[in-house]
């Protein structure tokens, strides 16, 4: 399925998916802060990020490196490397 490749809307759309794979709850995308450290403030760990990196390769067509994950540590940032992913073409997915 191939998404909006918008920030806004891979800001959204990542939240989204974090929500659904893992199970968080009193949040929405909506209400779901893209600056927020996920690893400090939300508490995911590399599995979690793993398991969400496999949902969004399949969704955005690119592959999050694993050692760029200490990296990814917001929506944000997850979103902007996504965007620059597709950015750049099929060669870097």
């Amino acid at each position: 399925m191939r998404v909006g490749t918008d920030l806004d809307t891979i800001v959204l759309h990542i939240a989204q998916v974090m929500i659904s794979e893992l199970k968080l709850e009193d949040v929405t995308a909506d209400t779901f802060d893209p600056d927020i450290d996920l690893v400090d403030e939300v508490g995911i760990d590399s599995m979690d990020l793993a398991t969400v990196a496999l949902v969004l390769r399949d969704e955005y067509g690119v592959r999050i490196d694993e050692d760029d994950y200490p990296k990814l540590t917001t929506i944000r940032l997850i979103s902007e490397y996504i965007q620059r992913k597709l950015a750049q073409g099929p060669e870097s997915a």
